[in-house]
């Protein structure tokens, strides 16, 4: 072989690291996706600026946004709406592989937790 054949092999085979590796560092986090809420409506998570946001997508409260969170990997906090009177709430999330507890706090004292199933 000659030398510009391995230096083009060496310098493809560079690239296509860098890329892989690139790809990963823009993986989606995990609490974005489709998630089956406890009541049994489906909800999106999607980026939102510099926070994820909650989009009910079925049942009565359809296309309503209930909630805004900020973090990384499994944890998250920031805002809960009660989709039913728009009282805003204090929340976090707890983001395994498959499922998520979502919790909201008025006063942070009075809590309720809702486990999520990811779709």
């Amino acid at each position: 072989m000659s030398f510009k054949i391995i230096s083009k092999t060496v310098a493809a085979s560079a690239v296509a690291v860098m890329l892989s590796a690139s790809g990963a560092a823009f993986a989606a986090e995990p609490i974005v996706g489709n998630w089956k809420t406890e009541s049994g409506e489906n909800a999106s998570i999607a980026s939102c600026g510099s926070a994820y946001c909650i989009t009910v997508k079925t049942g009565k409260y359809a296309g309503k946004r209930i909630g805004r969170m900020t973090g990384s990997g499994s944890s998250y906090s920031g805002t809960i709406v009660d989709p039913s009177d728009g009282k805003e709430y204090s929340g976090s999330a707890k983001v395994g592989k498959s499922s998520m507890k979502l919790k909201g706090c008025a006063l942070k004292i009075f809590c309720k937790t809702q486990s999520w199933k990811k779709l």
